[in-house]
């Protein structure tokens, strides 16, 4: 009898240490973005996925970030892109903010839409939480396509159910928080972008 407590006191004491050092491990985040994320046109450190690692830290939250994000990328690149993503890093939270090269561009909001939609099951179907990240055109493009690009997002992230940042330069409005091109936003503006990003974001990273 005293054997058969022995076993199943160090086979509980074995699963404990292993529970913990599950709960212990460092969460990957994996974000997949383009210029916006990507740091184009200003110093290394100073965008807002930066600026998201030293908060992470600041909040004793142990992850480790992979930023996938590049200049220029579309949806169809991300979606492309991704498979091979999730397969290397096995993200526990993925942070898509994808879409705005597509407006610039003018093309077809459904395609974008099916884009990030497939993009979002593709993750989930990798065991990720998902945060979709929305962005707004601006007004030169027309009422139509602007409002459709806009409501897309929240159509999207009612659909598939993932929670949704639906402007991620909300605040960032003085011309002087924006780069010579008028479309990059200056690193004065990349905190304000991680406030718009940081109270959905931390409760899908908390939560894994």
């Amino acid at each position: 009898m005293l054997v058969i407590l022995k076993k199943s006191w160090i086979c509980g004491l074995l699963l404990l240490a292993a529970s913990a050092s599950a709960y212990s491990a460092p969460k990957t985040v994996l974000v997949l973005g383009d210029s916006l994320s990507a740091e184009y046109g200003l110093n290394r450190g100073s965008g807002w996925v930066a600026l998201l690692e030293q908060k992470l830290k600041k909040e004793r939250i142990d992850a480790n970030i992979v930023n996938a994000s590049i200049s220029g990328e579309t949806t169809s690149g991300g979606r492309a892109r991704l498979p091979a993503l999730l397969k290397q890093h096995k993200p526990h939270v993925v942070v898509i903010e994808l879409g705005a090269n597509d407006g610039l561009r003018g093309l077809p909001v459904p395609a974008a839409e099916d884009n990030l939609r497939t993009m979002v099951y593709m993750a989930k179907k990798a065991e990720a939480s998902v945060l979709l990240v929305g962005m707004r055109m601006p007004p030169n493009y027309g009422r139509a396509y602007t409002e459709s690009f806009f409501n897309m997002y929240a159509r999207l992230s009612a659909q598939v159910k993932a929670p949704l940042v639906p402007f991620m330069l909300e605040g960032v409005s003085d011309q002087k928080m924006f780069q010579a091109d008028r479309l990059h936003p200056s690193a004065d503006a990349h905190p304000i972008i991680l406030a718009n990003i940081w109270p959905k974001f931390q409760q899908l990273v908390k939560a894994r």
